[in-house]
C-alpha cells in the first residue's frame, strides 16, 4: 500500500525554481532515504508535503488523501521531526508529552509511556528539559512525533547531536515501526548511518530529482570499486581521477565501470607498473552518491 505520492512537485519562490518536477512514493515498511547537497531542496520538499510551505503545482497524498483538498485527514497519521525538535525547555520531558498528547484526541497516558520507552527516556523523563543533551532532546522528540501512532514517519537530520548509541538505537527503533508497516521519511547527512537501514534512496540536487532507486541497486549502478595491489603507488597520482585514491604504498582505490577498468589497468602495465591484485568491492551509499552527483558530497 502507497502511503506518501508526491507527484510533479514544483515550488518558485520570485523567479527562482527551488523544486522542478519532484515525484516520489512510500509504500508500508520503506524507510526512503532523501538525500542530497545543502540547499538541494530536501528540506522545502518536507515543507511542503506537510503543509508548512505552499507549493507552487503538484500533487501530494497521504494515505490517499490530497493534502490540498483534505489536509486534516491527510496529516491525522503522519508523525514528524523538521529541523530541530520543538519542545519547551523549562517543561519536564513528560510534561512536554503531556502537553503535545492534548492536542490530539483520546491518546492515553499508558500511550505516553510507551513512546518513552520507544526511545529510551524513562531515567530522565522527569528532569527539565533545558537539562537534556542535544541527544535527549532529539529523543524526545521522535517520542513527540509517535504520540498519534502514525503510519508516515518524516525525520529530517534526525541524527544530528546523537552518540553511537543513541544512533544505534534510532536505528533500531526505526527498523522495528518498518516492520508494523509504517513509512518512513529520513533526510540526513550521515550516509553511512542510513545505509545501514534504509531501503530505499532518493537523491535531489538543484530542486531536481535524479535518481530513486533501491539502496541495493544504487551502489550497482554503471560504476564499481576496485581495490588494486601494485608493486608502487609511487608514480601513479596522475592516472586517477578525482574519486580515485591513494591507499598507501602498495594500494589503490579506483572507481570504474567494467570496461574502464580493463583499459585503466591496461595502461598501469604499459608504464610498467606491476599489479599483484584486482579485488572488487561494493560502493558505500556516500560513494554512489559522489558518482551519481558528479563528485558533488552531500
Amino acid at each position: 500500500m502507497t502511503i506518501l505520492k508526491v507527484s510533479n512537485l514544483n515550488k518558485k519562490i520570485g523567479k527562482k525554481e527551488i523544486l522542478k518536477d519532484v515525484s516520489f512514493e512510500i509504500n508500508e515498511g520503506e524507510i526512503l532515504a532523501f538525500i542530497g547537497p545543502n540547499g538541494a531542496g530536501k528540506t522545502t520538499t518536507i515543507k511542503c508535503i506537510l503543509g508548512l510551505q505552499k507549493m507552487t503545482s503538484g500533487t501530494i497524498t497521504i494515505n490517499g488523501y490530497d493534502i490540498k483538498k483534505d489536509f486534516v485527514k491527510a496529516i491525522a497519521k503522519v508523525g514528524c521531526i523538521v529541523e530541530s525538535p520543538d519542545v519547551y525547555m523549562y517543561l519536564t520531558g513528560l510534561e512536554n508529552l503531556k502537553l503535545q498528547a492534548s492536542l490530539y484526541k483520546n491518546i492515553t497516558e499508558e500511550e505516553i509511556y510507551r513512546v518513552i520507552k520507544l526511545v529510551g527516556l524513562e531515567s530522565r523523563i522527569n528532569d527539565k528539559v533545558s537539562k537534556y543533551s542535544l541527544g535527549m532532546r532529539q529523543r524526545l522528540g521522535i517520542a513527540i512525533s509517535l504520540l498519534n501512532n502514525p503510519n508516515l514517519l518524516i525525520l529530517d537530520e534526525p541524527t544530528n547531536g546523537l552518540d553511537p548509541e543513541g544512533i544505534k538505537d534510532l536505528r533500531e527503533l526505526l527498523v522495528m515501526l518498518a516492520k508494523q508497516k509504517v513509512g518512513i521519511l529520513i533526510s540526513s547527512h550521515n550516509l553511512s548511518e542510513l545505509e545501514s537501514f534504509c531501503n530505499k534512496v532518493c537523491i535531489i540536487q538543484k530542486g531536481v530529482l535524479i535518481k530513486e532507486s533501491t539502496i541495493a541497486n544504487l551502489k550497482q549502478v554503471n560504476n564499481s570499486k576496485y581495490i588494486i595491489k601494485l608493486n608502487s603507488t609511487k608514480n601513479i597520482k596522475n592516472f586517477l581521477n578525482s574519486e580515485d585514491k591513494i591507499q598507501d604504498e602498495h594500494y589503490v582505490e579506483v572507481i570504474k565501470s567494467e570496461e574502464e577498468i580493463a583499459e585503466f589497468i591496461n595502461l598501469l602495465v604499459k608504464n610498467n607498473l606491476k599489479i599483484y591484485e584486482v579485488k572488487k568491492e561494493d560502493l558505500t551509499l556516500e560513494e554512489a552518491f559522489i558518482n551519481i552527483a558528479g563528485g558533488q558530497n552531500v
